[in-house]
């Protein structure tokens, strides 16, 4: 391939690979110059890291919270277990595995229609 920048985790277009069923990037690895694929099944995470929180409409929380989080630009928000860590860092756990979840995106928490704040989805081992 023509390096790991060139492509985004959940991409599928683009990777040249021919197989029956359509495949998806489900790992960068830098270090090793690696894009590891698979079907959309195996691009899908039960939680992830969120950094550099700025909580909007609700204080920072010091105990777990249940709301919503969208992880994906145009995706529907969706439930989430927030489970407050240090450095205004937090854990999402999600009820059902997301798809695609990539490190630098946004993960957004919401209330039903109330933005409760936002973050960077970190790089967390797979």
């Amino acid at each position: 391939h023509q390096g790991i920048h060139h492509y985004t985790i959940g991409q599928r277009k683009g990777l040249g690979i021919a197989a029956p069923e359509p495949l998806y990037v489900v790992k960068l690895d830098a270090v090793m110059n690696r894009v590891v694929v698979g079907n959309r099944s195996s691009a899908g995470r039960s939680d992830c890291t969120v950094g550099r929180m700025n909580w909007v409409s609700l204080a920072e929380p010091s105990t777990p919270i249940q709301t919503q989080a969208q992880v994906r630009y145009r995706s529907k928000a969706v439930p989430v277990n927030v489970i407050p860590l240090e450095d205004s860092r937090i854990k999402l756990v999600f009820d059902e595995p997301q798809f695609g979840i990539t490190p630098g995106q946004a993960a957004v928490l919401y209330d039903g229609e109330v933005l409760l704040g936002g973050g960077i989805i970190e790089n967390n081992l797979l």
